[in-house]
């Protein structure tokens, strides 16, 4: 399973997410059923099956950060994209999605854009976290 994950990475980094012909050449390549590459790419939150934008916005919907504030770090997400979750915007730049925990509850709410995790966050801070570097 670590070796499908990993190309399964490699090809989520290479075109931004898992096109289902990449997932026919791994199987083959891997000597597995189709439905056995495929279940893994779409196990996982940080793959996706379907094209997203340059920039991926993912916050944590979990108990923790919801009780820390979550809710209004999460309409300022909408407010500041213009998109509800599962949305790409119209030029391709954001796609916002929801995920589960990432791991950090200690320092709710938390967002991450591309890789880069962001915790205490604050819908104060949301708009300097999408604007910065990119």
């Amino acid at each position: 399973m670590d070796d499908i994950v990993a190309r399964l990475t490699e090809i989520n980094k290479r075109f931004g997410y898992i096109p289902r012909a990449q997932v026919e050449q791994l199987a083959k390549e891997l000597r597995l059923p189709p439905a056995r590459v495929f279940g893994a790419a779409t196990f996982y939150s940080l793959f996706s099956d379907k094209p997203r934008g340059a920039h991926v916005v993912r916050f944590c919907e979990d108990a923790p950060c919801h009780v820390a504030g979550g809710r209004a770090v999460f309409d300022a997400i909408r407010a500041a994209l213009g998109l509800e979750p599962g949305q790409t915007s119209a030029d391709g730049r954001w796609t916002f999605e929801m995920t589960s925990c990432i791991g950090v509850c200690g320092v709710g709410p938390v967002m991450m854009v591309d890789d880069d995790v962001y915790g205490n966050v604050t819908a104060e801070r949301v708009a300097e976290i999408l604007n910065a570097d990119r």
